[in-house]
């Protein structure tokens, strides 16, 4: 099964590849699934500010559209020195797909880490599951 450096490392690639003419800050994620595929993703900006897609949903996307509904654990990556937590739109699709202990790397420019858990990122989560 991949683990954290494997996610690292296809996150890394993925903010390669971001879309950011508008605030030239790039941000990769990836997410492992309950499967063991890894899925990634970068932020893809628009003019149209709104219509900016982050790189933890399009990679969580790509999951879903590979047929997986369950996330084991989730990376992103930005170009700060400051680990780089999703933001609050994020936060609720991460939710939606993980389990409340799910580990959620949060790193630097360097690759450095700080772990943290979907439960502390969303402590009053929202679900209409039944």
């Amino acid at each position: 099964m991949a683990g954290k450096n494997d996610l690292l490392q296809a996150a890394k690639e993925a903010r390669a590849r971001a879309y950011a003419p508008y605030s030239d800050f790039h941000v990769g994620a990836a997410v492992l699934g309950a499967s063991g595929g890894v899925y990634s993703g970068c932020n893809v900006e628009n003019a149209s500010f709104g219509l900016t897609s982050c790189a933890e949903r399009n990679a969580i996307f790509a999951m879903v559209a590979a047929g997986e509904t369950e996330i084991r654990e989730i990376l992103v990556i930005g170009e700060s020195e400051e680990f780089l937590p999703p933001c609050g739109a994020c936060r609720q699709v991460i939710a939606e797909f993980a389990a409340v202990p799910t580990v959620v790397h949060m790193c630097n420019r360097r690759g450095e880490c700080r772990d943290t858990t979907v439960g502390e990122l969303v402590p009053f989560i929202f679900h209409l599951k039944k």
